[in-house]
């Protein structure tokens, strides 16, 4: 078996993506509590909003790392990019996470589109998520043959 010397950074990703899967886990029970709570106009607790953001920078951040690390890691395996549907799968994943980020930034009463584009984005995401962990279980099967 010849592994690539920089097998490390593989274990990087591989953690990367997993607390890129819980992170966007609790954004969305942070976000559906937010959400119920708003609706049954009950007050919310002062902590909800402020986790909320920090997991959600943590999630931008994670994703972000995964492209650094997919570029890098492809780069220097291959020599060049886009030998799997891996790369399409997580620049739209990269996409909808940027888009997702900003649309947050937006939302007020005076934007309701934002909270619109947000939660789409959200439901996009989850799906876009699945396709890039199954194109990336792919890929990590033809880095180890």
């Amino acid at each position: 078996m010849d592994l690539p010397s920089f097998l490390w950074l593989w274990k990087v990703a591989a953690w990367s993506m997993g607390l890129s899967v819980t992170a966007y886990g609790l954004l969305a029970v942070t976000g559906m509590g937010s959400y119920y709570l708003r609706y049954q106009k009950s007050p919310r607790p002062q902590w909800l909003r402020p986790l909320h953001y920090t997991i959600g920078i943590i999630f931008v951040t994670l994703i972000l790392l995964l492209l650094a690390i997919g570029i890098i890691g492809t780069l220097g395996h291959y020599g060049n990019l886009g030998h799997s549907s891996h790369l399409i799968a997580g620049l739209v994943v990269v996409s909808l996470t940027i888009v997702s980020a900003v649309s947050a930034s937006q939302i007020s009463p005076k934007r309701p589109w934002a909270r619109r584009l947000h939660l789409t984005t959200n439901a996009i995401l989850f799906f876009a998520l699945a396709y890039v962990s199954w194109t990336g279980w792919d890929v990590v099967q033809k880095y180890l043959d």
